[in-house]
């Protein structure tokens, strides 16, 4: 929606949003009562989303067999990516490779979520870091108040 007098091309600072730091795939594209059906769940969706962005079945698994030294076919990664076919478990390596290959982290996130972890990008690391110093440092400040209202009720002061 056009703002009244404001030049088309001028950001509006009010709708930015920050990037998300962790990426995900939507929920109801791979609610599963099982994590080997949740699993071939992401990796149609992610095979699906790669194919959008003109990445084909067929590149990617020219990139997986590249990455790997063997061969892996579109069939391969359709079996892969079919939550009928339980006995085409991707397994850790062709997981590993499909991931360098379609560079979607959405499908780590699949993994570490019901640890209750988080795949995020190693440019933030520090910044947590700083989160919890400061948290420590928040939790160091109050214990030393205490210890000083102490001191002061009991004489020590």
């Amino acid at each position: 929606m056009a703002r009244r007098g404001v030049p088309p091309d001028q950001l509006d600072l009010l709708a930015w949003q920050p990037p998300a730091p962790v990426a995900k795939f939507e929920e109801r594209r791979v609610r599963a009562a099982t994590i080997s059906v949740r699993l071939a769940l992401a990796v149609s969706a992610a095979l699906k989303d790669a194919d959008a962005r003109g990445l084909s079945r067929e590149e990617i698994a020219r990139r997986m067999s590249e990455f790997l030294g063997t061969h892996v076919s579109r069939a391969t990664l359709d079996g892969y990516a079919s939550a009928a076919r339980e006995d085409r478990v991707i397994s850790v390596p062709r997981f590993v490779a499909l991931l360098h290959a379609t560079r979607d982290r959405r499908l780590l996130e699949i993994l570490a979520e019901p640890m209750d972890w988080a795949v995020i990008e190693r440019r933030h690391l520090p910044l947590i870091e700083l989160a919890a110093v400061q948290q420590r440092r928040e939790e160091l400040r109050r214990h030393a108040e205490s210890l000083l209202r102490q001191a002061r009720t009991e004489g020590g002061l």
